[in-house]
């Protein structure tokens, strides 16, 4: 069978994490075409895939603009605010889609995207990596298995290791909601992704707590100027200057988000204008630091998440108790761990994860992939996410935002209805 087209939409780090699978599995896929403001970006992806001239555009506006269908699937890697007009318009023009989380950031539009792709007959899957790393697979084939008994409860943490927090959140393309959305959608529809597909119940009641606490004008040490190029009295006793984090040679991320030019010198030369330079205490940023999400499942289950933007480790964390053992486990750059301690004997189980690839989120990139392209010939496999139950995990975001905000409880079934009726008679 021929290798599936696509047509890169976004050459940033995520365009280009899905691009590199084309590499390394040209019998499966082919990169024919790239779309991005930035030529430097279009002209990586161009060169490294022989894309001809004619299949290269600026922006996914002119990529669409002449109603030409020019391969048979989209992987879309625009910034979040682009992703509702651009993948609608894709849709109408018979695309299939491989959208990068989140959806978007607008609560409706998640709705109507979900809508579109069902109403047109169209294959709308979102990027939900996690599921395609060998570490979830094989958490959830331990609680599949009933080794665990009866879940009870759940603790799941996502900890953000410090400068993480700082260079996206704070600093970078995510740091304001009015632009990217809220935190807690552009960084954990991820793991109630995952919790949903794991437990394979339905969230009854939720309810969230979180703020903006530490990256605040108030916070900022006596003198500290707006960027950190302009000579910062406390620099060497903080653990986000930015030159520090940012001034080295070297093509990869977060380096990279400043300038493709990998030297120290141009990186320099960023920080003096650009976002990653300002002081972390004086940018416009509102999204918050840390929250936590209450739930209850619809067969009783609690489960809670915790996102921490304080980390000293970037990697999840996550603690489910049943009726016969208890896992622990750490998903990390550094190494994956889970362990099954059984109640009755004592006995501590260490459960081996193999990573099946080199590439991205626990080998989760590739996968999501593969997965994409099974759907695409007609053979999804079991771990697909599709747009309606990816749906579902933005939901939450957006109702433990609204429960965070009203300090109120939302109860899931109501809320579900509301949006999905009111999505219908919107024309957005």
């Amino acid at each position: 069978m021929a290798a599936i087209d696509t047509i890169i939409v976004g050459a940033g780090g995520r365009g280009n994490a899905y691009a590199k699978f084309a590499s390394e599995y040209p019998s499966e896929l082919s990169v024919v075409g790239v779309a991005d403001p930035e030529q430097i970006r279009r002209d990586r992806i161009a060169t490294y895939h022989d894309i001809s001239p004619q299949m290269q555009f600026d922006g996914w506006e002119s990529l669409l603009e002449s109603g030409e269908k020019r391969a048979s699937t989209v992987m879309n890697c625009t910034m979040d605010r682009m992703h509702y007009e651009s993948t609608m318009q894709m849709l109408n023009q018979g695309y299939d889609v491989l959208l990068e989380k989140p959806m978007t950031p607008v609560l409706h539009e998640n709705v109507k995207l979900v809508q579109k792709a069902e109403d047109a007959g169209r294959l709308l899957q979102i990027c939900h990596v996690l599921r395609y790393s060998p570490f979830w697979q094989k958490l959830k084939e331990v609680v599949d298995s009933g080794v665990l008994g009866r879940i009870v409860s759940v603790t799941h943490r996502e900890n953000l290791i410090f400068w993480h927090m700082s260079h996206s959140f704070v600093r970078g393309n995510w740091r304001n909601e009015e632009t990217s959305g809220p935190m807690i959608l552009s960084k954990c529809c991820h793991d109630f992704d995952i919790l949903l597909w794991i437990l394979k119940k339905n969230v009854v009641h939720l309810n969230s707590f979180g703020s903006l606490t530490h990256f605040r004008p108030e916070n900022a040490p006596e003198g500290a100027p707006l960027r950190c190029t302009d000579g910062c009295p406390v620099a060497e006793q903080c653990k986000y200057e930015a030159t520090r984090l940012y001034a080295h040679d070297g093509d990869r991320w977060p380096l990279n988000a400043l300038t493709y030019v990998p030297t120290q010198e141009a990186r320099l030369e960023a920080l003096k204008t650009g976002w990653y330079g300002r002081c972390v205490y004086h940018c416009d940023n509102d999204v918050v630091d840390h929250q936590t999400v209450n739930m209850e499942m619809e067969d009783g289950t609690t489960v809670t998440l915790v996102m921490n933007g304080q980390g000293d480790e970037e990697c999840r964390t996550m603690r489910w108790d049943g009726t016969k053992a208890t896992l622990y486990g750490k998903f990390s750059g550094l190494g994956n761990e889970i362990t099954i301690h059984h109640h009755l004997s004592g006995r501590v189980e260490h459960v081996d994860v193999i990573d099946r690839d080199s590439s991205g989120h626990g080998g989760g990139d590739f996968g999501i992939v593969r997965s994409f392209l099974n759907a695409v010939q007609g053979t999804p496999d079991d771990s697909i996410t599709t747009a309606r139950e990816s749906l579902e995990s933005h939901l939450l975001a957006f109702a433990a935002e609204e429960s965070r905000k009203d300090k109120t409880t939302i109860y899931m079934p109501e809320y579900r209805e509301r949006v999905e009726q009111e999505a219908r008679a919107m024309d957005i």
